[in-house]
C-alpha cells in the first residue's frame, strides 16, 4: 500500500522534508499493516528493511544465551526499528512482533539514499536514532549482566579489608584454636615450673594483659570482615531478586501463551462444532 506524504511528516526523521521531497519519498516507501501477534521480521531475517511505527504497538526482542526472550525496545509512533540491520545490510539481530493492529512504514536502503541526497541533514537525525538504540542496548547489558558477588567484593577490597579477612579466617579456624591452646598451656606450664624465678607468676597478670590486647584488636578486625560478608550477602540477595524477577516474567509469559493457546483451541472447537455433519 502506498504511503501518504502527510503520514511521513508525522515521523520526526522526515519532519523537515518539503512537499516535493515528501512526495518523492512517499512514492518509494510502502505502508504495511500487521495483525495482532503477527511477526514483522524474525532474528536472522535478511530482508534488509527497516520499519517506522505509525500506529499500534510493536515489541522488539532478542534471545540471550540462556534462550530467554529479552525485550530490547518498544518503539513509539514515529520511531524506527530494525534500522541498523537495514543500513549495514546484515541479518536482523532482533525480532519484531505486532502486539495489536499495527501500521508501519517499510523503508529500505535505497529510500534512505534518496532522502540523504535531497536532505543531507536528515543523517544527523538518523544518527540520533541509532545513538538512542545503542544506549538502550548498553543499559540492557548493564542491567542483565550476571555479577559474581565474590568477584565484585574482591575487586573493591582495600589492603585493610584483605588483612581483616585473613585475620578473621585464621581466627575462626581449628588451626588457631589448637595453636593458641598449646601456646597458653606452654606459657602457664613454664611459669608454674619456674616458681619463684617465673617472669609471670600466678595469676599470670602479664598473660592477661596480652590476651586483653589481643581481644581488643581482634574483635574490631573480625567485625570489619563480618561487615564485608554482610555486603556480599546483600549483593547476592539483590542478584537473586533480579533472577527471581526474570523467572516471574517468564512464568507470566508462559501463562499468557498458554491462555492464548487455550483461546485458539476454543475457537477450533467452536468451528468444528458449527461444521455441518455429512
Amino acid at each position: 500500500m502506498s504511503c501518504n506524504p502527510d503520514v511521513l511528516r508525522g515521523v520526526p526523521l522526515f519532519a523537515l522534508l518539503d512537499d516535493e521531497e515528501a512526495a518523492v519519498l512517499a512514492g518509494q516507501v510502502e505502508m504495511k499493516r500487521f495483525a495482532p501477534r503477527q511477526r514483522i521480521y524474525k532474528i536472522g531475517d535478511l530482508s534488509g528493511q527497516a520499519y517506522i511505527l505509525v500506529s499500534g504497538q510493536v515489541r522488539v526482542s532478542t534471545v540471550d544465551e540462556d534462550h530467554q526472550e529479552v525485550v530490547v525496545d518498544e518503539p513509539l509512533p514515529g520511531e524506527f526499528f530494525g534500522f541498523a540491520s537495514m543500513l549495514d545490510q546484515t541479518a536482523h539481530q532482533t525480532g519484531a512482533v505486532a502486539l495489536e493492529e499495527t501500521v508501519c512504514i517499510e523503508v529500505d536502503r535505497k529510500d534512505i539514499a534518496i532522502l540523504l541526497q535531497r536532505k543531507p541533514m536528515a543523517g544527523m537525525d538518523m544518527l540520533a536514532v541509532l545513538g538512542r538504540q545503542f544506549h538502550a542496548s548498553q543499559n540492557l547489558v548493564r542491567i542483565r549482566s550476571m555479577r559474581n558477588p565474590n568477584e565484585v567484593i574482591e575487586d573493591e577490597a582495600t589492603w585493610g579489608d584483605r588483612i581483616a579477612d585473613e585475620v578473621a579466617r585464621f581466627g575462626g579456624s581449628w588451626k588457631f584454636i589448637i595453636s593458641f591452646g598449646i601456646t597458653l598451656i606452654t606459657y602457664t606450664g613454664i611459669n608454674l615450673a619456674l616458681r619463684g624465678r617465673a617472669w609471670d607468676p600466678y595469676p599470670f597478670i602479664l598473660l592477661n594483659l596480652f590476651l586483653s590486647m589481643l581481644a581488643a584488636i581482634q574483635a574490631p578486625v573480625i567485625m570489619m570482615s563480618q561487615n564485608r560478608q554482610d555486603s556480599k550477602d546483600r549483593l547476592r540477595g539483590e542478584l537473586d531478586f533480579e533472577v527471581n524477577r526474570r523467572a516471574e516474567a517468564e512464568i507470566k509469559g508462559l501463562a499468557h501463551k498458554l491462555n492464548l493457546l487455550g483461546d485458539k483451541l476454543g475457537d477450533v472447537e467452536d468451528l468444528l462444532r458449527d461444521r455441518p455433519i455429512r
